[in-house]
């Protein structure tokens, strides 16, 4: 079992910037493939960003958020810059052992999510 708790979303005007954590525990984190997913109200889980031997990015946010993990600290991270009202939803951080693809039903573990609310 791998336990999620995602941290540090909020409000920001449209430009500004925020960083998530996804903090992990329970299994070896470094062994593991990470993603960030958001899902805005009415709207279906979309990927965000992956993690692992390489990262991905959805068009929507590549040049804007970057992904990344301290394999110490179990920790993962996304950094958002240049926000835009569109960004707003509620993120959520993801695991596999297995590669998973941009799917959600790729991913066994989730966090609980994290609001965010980006103002115009």
């Amino acid at each position: 079992q791998v336990q999620l708790v995602e941290s540090g979303g909020g409000l920001v005007q449209a430009g500004g910037s925020l960083r998530l954590s996804c903090a992990a525990s329970g299994r070896t984190f470094s062994g593991y493939y990470m993603a960030w997913f958001r899902q805005a109200p009415g709207k279906e889980r979309e990927f965000v960003a992956w993690s692992g031997s390489t990262t991905y990015y959805a068009n929507s946010v590549r040049g804007r958020f970057t992904i990344s993990r301290d394999n110490a600290k179990n920790t993962m991270y996304l950094q958002m810059n240049s926000l835009k009202p569109e960004d707003t939803a509620v993120y959520y951080c993801a695991a596999s052992p297995n590669f998973p693809g941009i799917n959600p039903g790729g991913y066994n573990y989730w966090g609980q999510g994290t609001q965010v609310t980006v103002s115009s």
